[in-house]
């Protein structure tokens, strides 16, 4: 009896291990994450065909893929082991306090604004909490890419999520520094923009333009400005605007301490309006794991204004 737990046991790890291969492609970056070496999870990964008796993963030097036998068994146990790790949270949960590794996709500009400002009061309260972010200022997929949730701003949600806002929506404003507005002058209508150097910002995935969008005449109005350099890193938009290269369009929050300094200042603020906020989204379950939960709890309790 002792022998078939062990190996029942021994079975249940290696599935773990290989739903975890399968979703980071990486035999180093499971390893990384369970704490192990890299040989440590082939070895696993080759016990576990050995005992199928069917090849699972696809090896090279580069990465490794999933076989159609691996992704059948991917599918067929992948449910069983989240109900199982969720049975285990929810124990562990009325006991003693939520535990696990959290994983959630945000945008550098939400986790800036949100997330790290408050790090360490989640970390103190929450000590048995792992807290992975992963800032990407592209789309992901959660599901496929194995996040508990993900945040964005409230007019680029996935479709098909559950999401609960974090704030009371965001303010943009458009600024420069005091040297590029005395030498080229304060736009006074949206319209002026059109004679500015502008410096814009490219969505990573999706490689459209974020809009500038202003409100004229009580009706919202999109700008499409022009100017020389355009960015995908939204700190690279921050540092040309402070170095005078051009006019900018950013959201309030990512730029307090350069409005309090005087290295940008603003203008047009009476034609700016919210964007919608953000968002957490994640994928529609019965039952919320406790850590998520705890997470989302924490971050509604005072949303930023």
């Amino acid at each position: 009896m002792k022998k078939n737990l062990s190996i029942q046991r021994d079975s249940l790890n290696a599935l773990s291990t290989f739903v975890l291969v399968a979703r980071v492609r990486s035999f180093t970056q499971a390893g990384n994450q369970l704490g192990i070496s890299a040989s440590a999870v082939s070895q696993q990964m080759r016990k576990l065909e050995a005992q199928l008796e069917v090849r699972l993963l696809q090896r090279n030097s580069r990465q490794v893929s999933v076989t159609e036998a691996g992704e059948q068994l991917l599918a067929e146990v992948t449910p069983s082991l989240d109900q199982l790790d969720l049975a285990m949270q929810r124990v562990r949960a009325a006991h003693d306090e939520p535990t696990g590794l959290l994983r959630i996709n945000t945008s550098r500009l939400a986790a800036g604004l949100l997330i790290t400002p408050r790090l360490d009061a989640f970390l103190a309260r929450y000590p048995r909490i792992q807290l992975e972010l992963f800032t990407d200022d592209a789309f992901s997929d959660i599901v496929q890419d194995g996040f508990d949730a993900g945040i964005r701003l409230g007019a680029f949600l996935a479709r098909d999520m559950v999401s609960l806002p974090l704030d009371q929506g965001q303010w943009e404003a458009v600024v420069a520094s005091p040297a590029y507005w005395q030498a080229h002058g304060m736009p006074q209508t949206p319209a002026d923009l059109a004679l500015h150097d502008c410096i814009r910002f490219r969505l990573p995935g999706s490689k459209r333009f974020v809009p500038w969008i202003f409100v004229v005449d009580g009706k919202e109005q999109a700008i499409e400005p022009t100017g020389r350099l355009i960015f995908s890193d939204d700190a690279y938009v921050t540092r040309a605007a402070c170095q005078g290269y051009g006019v900018a369009h950013k959201f309030v929050g990512s730029i307090q301490e350069e409005l309090a300094t005087g290295l940008l200042v603003p203008a047009l603020q009476s034609f700016e309006r919210p964007w919608s906020g953000f968002h957490i989204y994640y994928p529609a379950r019965k039952q919320m794991p406790p850590k998520l939960r705890a997470f989302i709890d924490f971050l509604r309790e005072a949303p930023p204004v």
